[in-house]
C-alpha cells in the first residue's frame, strides 16, 4: 500500500501535468527577452544599499531562518498560536505595531536580555546579529510592509543609474555593474585582448575551446570591426549544434539524466532519445512554455507527436530498479516522490 503522503504527492504531480495542457504562459526564450528580464530585475539587487527596505529581500530571509519554524505556516509546529508569516495575523497577535518599533513586541523580544523572553530561544542555537536586529527595527518603523512571494510580483523596469565613468558604459547593464563597483570604491578590470575574449566567448557559448584558425580570424576581424564583429560571432556560435549541446548539459543534470538504471546491476537503459530532444529544443530556441508543457505532460496533449512523447523522458530519468525481490508498491511510491521532488527543484 502506498503511504498516504506519497499518494498526495502523486496526485499533485498528476494535477500539475493536467494543468500544463490547460494553462500556457507565453515566454519566448529569445536574446532580447532575456536581456529585458535581466534589465528589469536581475541586476536591481546590486542597488540594495540605495533603496528602501524590501520585505522579500531584507526581512523575509531573517524571519524565515529564525522565526517561521515556530511561528509560520505549519500549524502543527506553531508555538503560542502566533504567526509571523502573515501581516494581519502578526498585528492581531500583538506582535507588530507598524510604524512604532519600540511599541512592537517583536522588537522587544529580539532585544530582551532575559533568556526566558528573548527570541529566538537560546535552545534553538540561533542568534540574530546586530545588523539583523537593526533591519527588523527599521522595517517596523517603516510600516512593517509585507510582500507576496517574488513569483507573484510583476518585474518592473529599473532606471539605469548614473555613473562617474560614463565612457566605460556600452549598455544599460554596464551601468548597473559599474554603479555597484564605484559605490564600493572599485574600478572595472581592463578589457580582455581579442584572443582571450574570443576564448572566453567560445567556452561560454559552446563549452569548447576555439580552433586556432578561428582565433586568428577573429583577432583580424575584431581589430577592424570591434563589437559588431563580436556580435556576429555570438550569433554564429549560438547557431552551431554545440550551443544546444552545451546548454543541454545543465538541464540534463537538473533532470537527473542517466544512461543506466542507477540501482542494482546499474544496467544500460536507452534514454538517449530524451537527451537528443533536449539538445534539439535548445538549438531550435523552443519557447520555454512549450519546453515545459511537453516534458511534464507531452503524452496528455491532443494527438501528441513522437517528439512530444519523447519529451516526457523528463518524467522517466529517475533511478529505477530491476531487482526481482523489490516490492512494487514501495518502488511506485519512491518513483512518485522522486518526480515530485525533481519537479519542485527544477521549476
Amino acid at each position: 500500500m502506498i503511504p498516504s503522503a506519497e499518494v498526495r504527492s502523486y496526485s499533485f504531480l498528476i494535477q500539475v501535468r493536467r494543468h500544463c495542457i490547460r494553462t500556457v504562459v507565453a515566454f519566448p526564450l529569445t536574446a532580447s527577452g532575456l536581456t529585458a528580464i535581466l534589465s528589469a530585475f536581475a541586476f536591481t539587487s546590486v542597488l540594495w544599499a540605495d533603496q528602501p527596505l524590501e520585505y522579500n529581500r531584507d526581512i523575509r530571509p531573517i524571519l524565515s531562518d529564525h522565526c517561521f519554524a515556530c511561528h509560520g505556516a505549519d500549524s502543527a509546529a506553531r508555538e503560542a498560536d502566533l504567526r509571523l508569516d502573515v501581516r494581519d495575523a502578526a498585528i492581531a497577535g500583538g506582535v507588530l505595531e507598524p510604524g512604532d518599533a519600540e511599541a512592537s513586541a517583536l522588537v522587544a523580544r529580539i532585544t530582551s536580555s532575559d533568556s526566558d523572553l528573548r527570541m529566538p530561544p537560546p535552545e534553538t542555537k540561533k542568534t540574530l546579529t546586530a545588523e539583523q536586529i537593526d533591519l527588523l527595527r527599521r522595517w517596523v518603523d517603516a510600516g512593517a510592509i509585507y510582500q507576496p512571494h517574488w513569483s507573484f510580483i510583476a518585474p518592473q523596469p529599473a532606471q539605469p543609474p548614473q555613473v562617474e565613468d560614463d565612457a566605460w558604459v556600452k549598455n544599460d547593464i554596464d551601468r548597473f555593474v559599474l554603479h555597484r563597483l564605484e559605490a564600493s570604491g572599485l574600478a572595472p578590470a581592463p578589457e580582455a585582448d581579442a584572443r582571450n575574449l574570443f576564448r572566453r566567448l567560445h567556452l561560454d557559448i559552446t563549452g569548447l575551446p576555439p580552433a586556432p584558425s578561428d582565433v586568428d580570424r577573429f583577432e583580424r576581424e575584431f581589430a577592424q570591426g570591434g563589437d559588431s564583429v563580436l556580435s556576429q560571432w555570438i550569433d554564429q556560435l549560438m547557431n552551431s549544434p554545440a550551443w544546444g549541446e552545451h546548454r543541454a548539459r545543465y538541464w540534463l543534470d537538473a533532470a537527473r539524466y542517466g544512461d543506466t538504471h542507477g540501482l542494482h546491476f546499474d544496467n544500460y537503459r536507452e534514454m538517449w532519445p530524451y537527451r537528443d530532444w533536449v539538445i534539439r529544443a535548445f538549438n531550435n530556441n523552443q519557447r520555454f512554455d512549450q519546453f515545459t508543457v511537453e516534458q511534464l505532460a507531452g503524452d496528455l496533449l491532443d494527438d501528441p507527436s513522437e517528439d512530444q512523447l519523447i519529451a516526457t523522458g523528463f518524467q522517466r530519468c529517475n533511478i529505477t530498479t530491476n531487482e526481482g525481490g523489490t516490492i512494487d508498491e514501495e518502488n511506485l511510491a519512491l518513483y512518485a516522490t522522486d518526480r515530485v521532488q525533481t519537479f519542485g527543484w527544477v521549476f
